[in-house]
């Protein structure tokens, strides 16, 4: 619920600070005097309106959100802010947060109903409600549904499956002709691993083996001095081992160089740059040699799996008959349980529609084609007319007819629900139905509602007057005495009698 809200700079109103407690919120006052622009300023905090304060604050608690991305759990306080100065900034718990990501949080802890809104009528929305109620009074239906909800996805991952196979099937020669292209162009290089350094270091040789040629070729005279050497050392008395050593080490490894370079001798130049330059573009496309081999064993998969395509698809449209023909049962037998269940829900909404001097709602389960929800679509009608010809006043007592009944179940997240105009333009005994039903709805919900008559004024919980002077707009929570002197105020006008107040005192008590 919404425990505090603070605004500041809001168009009228300079500055707004105020305490809410649980129950039934209103908001009266003269016309003119910023009710509409309060109830939008709060509704902006949630990013579902738009921001005309510079700084405003919500604080709520006891609510059922968990969110991990804002390291919220159950319970926890939520302080939501929003900073408007070039442009609206908005914070959630410290954090800032986009409009987009804070409207979508919002709508998980807000109701807001306007004519605008259908969305309590939506057939997938109806449908989760009487699943669950389904399953709170039927053990066996919640198994049923869970095997639905199994079935129904093992189903649309075969369809899916199979439309890629069908789609495969209309490009295979084509699919199959670059399969082969691929494996062929790859095994025509015949690549191995490491042979593309193996080349390069082939290459790096036959690059400097004149030189290498040139080079001993200089320094082999070394090797006509060699007596002189040895003669001159034993002349010193110093022993000419060392000397031996080091040039038969020369000699075997001169001779070692000059038989690798006469076996590349036989080497084609032309042949290794070749083969390097295909390697090459092997690499350059698929990063390395061993990648390369990969993606050709891919595509002989590739290429068996297309050979293996119609066997495939025998198999999966087999599976997606059977498939189908069991979902077909479950749903069905769902339909059942739903079409029982449809009608305790009809006959709750019937019961709060007579307070409300309504009758004659009907919730008719149509079939349709199947989806995740099952073949079953809901509408509802009132006096055997559709929602959509039905006067604004109906349609929002029937809403609230059913909003209420699905509370009283208890198995729906019940929240906080901003009301639009609940009760303009109702006489006494329909504003009074009103106020007796929201005063029931209200043990489920924090309802914020701007009142026009006294029936459904004197049943809140927390009465705030707007009020207007000199252009600066009020607002201030009203105690007993306060509550009499608006009340009568809304009976009789700025001259106020004295049976007003009576009146006023009287619908209080």
């Amino acid at each position: 619920m919404i425990t505090r809200v603070y605004l500041k700079d809001c168009l009228s109103f300079d500055e707004i600070d105020l305490e809410f407690d649980k129950g039934l919120n209103i908001f009266t006052g003269p016309s003119g005097a910023g009710k509409s622009i309060l109830m939008q300023a709060i509704l902006s905090l949630f990013a579902l309106s738009e921001v005309k304060a510079n700084i405003g604050e919500v604080i709520l608690s006891d609510t059922n959100i968990c969110d991990e991305a804002f390291d919220i759990s159950i319970q926890d306080e939520i302080i939501i802010k929003s900073i408007k100065k070039d442009k609206v900034r908005y914070f959630l718990n410290n954090q800032t947060i986009s409009k987009k990501n804070l409207f979508d949080f919002s709508t998980k802890l807000i109701k807001h109903l306007n004519l605008k809104d259908t969305s309590e009528f939506d057939s997938p929305k109806l449908i989760d409600f009487l699943d669950k109620l389904t399953s709170k009074n039927k053990v066996e239906f919640k198994e049923l549904k869970d095997s639905f909800d199994s079935l129904y996805k093992e189903l649309i991952k075969t369809k899916k499956e199979l439309e890629k196979i069908k789609e495969d099937e209309k490009k295979l020669e084509d699919l199959k002709e670059f399969a082969k292209f691929e494996i062929d162009k790859i095994e025509q290089i015949n690549p191995s691993i490491d042979e593309y350094e193996e080349l390069n270091s082939l290459k790096k040789k036959l690059a400097k083996k004149e030189k290498v040629e040139v080079a001993i070729k200089k320094a082999s005279p070394i090797f006509e001095f060699n007596h002189s050497v040895i003669n001159a050392l034993e002349l010193m008395e110093v022993d000419s081992n060392f000397f031996d050593e080091a040039m038969n080490e020369l000699n075997n490894i001169f001779e070692k160089f000059s038989d690798s370079l006469h076996e590349l001798e036989d080497t084609n130049i032309e042949k290794v740059l070749d083969r390097i330059e295909k390697l090459s573009s092997l690499q350059k496309r698929f990063g390395s040699i061993e990648e390369c081999l990969k993606y050709k064993e891919e595509k002989k998969i590739e290429l068996e799996s297309y050979e293996n395509i119609f066997f495939q698809k025998e198999k999966l449209e087999k599976k997606y008959e059977e498939l189908n023909n069991k979902i077909d049962k479950y749903s069905l037998e769902i339909s059942k349980y739903r079409k029982e269940t449809v009608l305790i829900l009809e006959e709750k909404i019937n019961e709060y529609l007579k307070f409300l001097y309504l009758s004659n709602a009907k919730i008719i389960i149509k079939e349709k084609n199947l989806d995740f929800t099952g073949i079953d679509e809901v509408l509802f009608e009132l006096n055997g007319v559709a929602l959509e010809t039905i006067s604004s006043g109906e349609y929002n007592r029937l809403r609230l007819a059913l909003l209420t009944s699905m509370s009283e179940f208890d198995i729906v997240d019940n929240g906080i629900l901003f009301l639009d105009e609940i009760d303009a333009n109702l006489s006494g005994k329909e504003s009074d139905a009103i106020s007796k039903v929201l005063t029931k709805l209200s043990n489920s919900y924090q309802i914020f509602a701007i009142s026009h008559q006294p029936q459904l004024t004197s049943s809140a919980n927390q009465h705030f007057l707007v009020d207007k002077n000199s252009g600066i707009s009020t607002v201030k929570l009203l105690n007993d005495q306060e509550r009499v002197n608006e009340i009568a105020r809304m009976i009789s006008g700025e001259n106020v009698t004295s049976e007003a107040i009576e009146f006023a005192k009287n619908l209080l008590n």
